[in-house]
């Protein structure tokens, strides 16, 4: 086994998929970096809330004001300078930092896209992709035509990873058995032209559920196989073009139809390059060296071992939900960062008290005084957010002069379709509570069981 793995790693291929996969890359996060601000959202999401719900350890991570613009600004310059492959190594880990602070800054708009951006970001930081067409490569010593296999591999494994995983999630009772949250979701979609009626039907219904779970679970293997590509990237296309028209998930179903390109053979991306080198009026040619890069052994050994533990981390992390027990979905322990992709749909509303312990003096939070709409809709479904909002409420009203101040919520959720049931003990005092990695005992437990994985 080792000799194999030896052999695989001295293996050489053509650098163009990485060059036209860094292209695309770039010019895909600029455009929804602009998307984002023309929309408004950087001034809506991280400008006008006055609280921001962070992840646990990344405390001191928040907006900075107006200059926020200026985080948005950095990330839109580095990937510009990373679809044109120059000062690659610096653009990209700028990229990569700038991206995953934006992300960082409030948990509120987590998106497993995003999450998807900052990891894939983080292991083009170790590959050469700026080796072919690129700025860098105009130099001659800095030119490579190929370039070893598993830089190419590592980002098809990504990939792979998220859509296996994506597919693992959906097999559950939920959505194998009751169709949702797609029968809530589906009927809404009503006045789209021509699919409108037929999102009325609950075979639709199925068929969508069960063509998600197989769709995921097979098209890592599809892509992987020559024979059965070019039909795979077809269903890549026609499955992200329906999830764009059906959800509003903005740019990440042309982020992965675009990511997808790399599983085609070096021929196909001769010819994307030769094209945008023919409207750009650049010499294709001064890139074609036979050069084949080659790694000292040492620096070799360092990026084959960093990828190597962030892949067993990628693999290990998604099932860190069994370590706690109740239901994932109720509790959503271990939820986020796994691929579990619009798998639940959770309504429900909480209510804060506030309570003089000494004299039993209470009265009721106006959460609209603190929260945006849409933070109160997170954060009412979600127990790290109503701990964290709980330990904010009683840090203001202690420094609005308040003595002995104890946290209480009365909150009620209604999980995939099923009748809203409170969610919160009532009698715990959040405030009390600290936010850990520990399963969190004043969650009611979960009054219904869904199987699967």
């Amino acid at each position: 086994m080792n000799f194999k793995i030896n052999e695989y790693l001295k293996k050489n291929t053509e650098a163009a998929p990485l060059a036209v996969f860094r292209i695309f890359f770039g010019i895909m996060m600029f455009i929804s970096i602009i998307r984002f601000w023309s929309y408004g959202w950087i001034d809506k999401l991280y400008i006008q809330p006055k609280f921001f719900f962070s992840y646990y350890g990344f405390d001191s991570i928040k907006p900075m004001g107006m200059y926020t613009y200026l985080i948005f600004v950095v990330c839109a310059v580095s990937s510009i300078m990373v679809a044109l492959g120059y000062k690659y190594r610096i653009a990209m880990l700028t990229f990569f930092l700038s991206f995953t602070y934006i992300e960082l800054m409030d948990k509120t708009t987590y998106l497993n896209h995003y999450y998807f951006i900052s990891l894939l970001s983080f292991v083009m930081i170790f590959l050469p992709a700026n080796a072919y067409f690129s700025l860098d490569a105009k130099r001659k010593e800095n030119a490579f035509q190929y370039i070893p296999n598993w830089t190419i591999d590592a980002i098809k494994l990504l990939l792979g990873i998220v859509y296996f995983y994506a597919g693992l999630a959906k097999l559950n009772s939920d959505w194998l058995i009751k169709a949702m949250p797609l029968k809530i979701w589906l009927p809404s979609k009503y006045d789209i032209p021509l699919l409108g009626d037929l999102m009325q039907q609950e075979w639709v219904h199925y068929l969508f559920t069960y063509v998600g779970a197989v769709y995921d679970l097979t098209i890592p293997f599809l892509l992987l196989y020559r024979k059965t590509r070019v039909f795979a990237f077809i269903l890549v296309v026609i499955f992200h073009v329906l999830t764009r028209v059906l959800f509003p998930i903005g740019m990440f179903p042309y982020i992965m139809i675009v990511s997808t390109l790399i599983f085609f053979d070096a021929g196909f991306h001769h010819k994307v390059i030769t094209y945008i080198a023919k409207i750009c009026r650049i010499n294709k040619f001064q890139f074609d060296t036979k050069r084949a890069l080659l790694f000292i052994p040492k620096k070799n050994k360092i990026l084959i071992t960093t990828l190597t533990l962030f892949f067993v981390i990628q693999l290990l992390l998604p099932f860190r939900y069994l370590l706690y027990p109740g239901e994932l979905f109720w509790t959503e322990e271990g939820y986020r960062f796994s691929w579990r992709v619009m798998l639940i749909e959770k309504a429900g509303y909480a209510s804060f008290k506030i309570v003089d312990e000494i004299t039993g003096n209470r009265f009721y939070v106006d959460n609209d005084d603190f929260l945006t709409a849409f933070q109160q809709k997170q954060m009412a479904t979600q127990p790290d957010f109503i701990v964290q909002y709980a330990h904010y409420l009683k840090d203001h009203f202690e420094g609005q002069g308040h003595q002995n101040v104890q946290v209480f919520v009365e909150s009620y959720v209604a999980l995939n379709g099923r009748l809203s049931s409170q969610y919160i003990d009532p009698e715990v005092d959040l405030g009390k509570q600290k936010e850990s990695f520990k399963h969190k005992t004043w969650i009611i437990p979960f009054k219904d069981e869904i199987k699967g994985l």
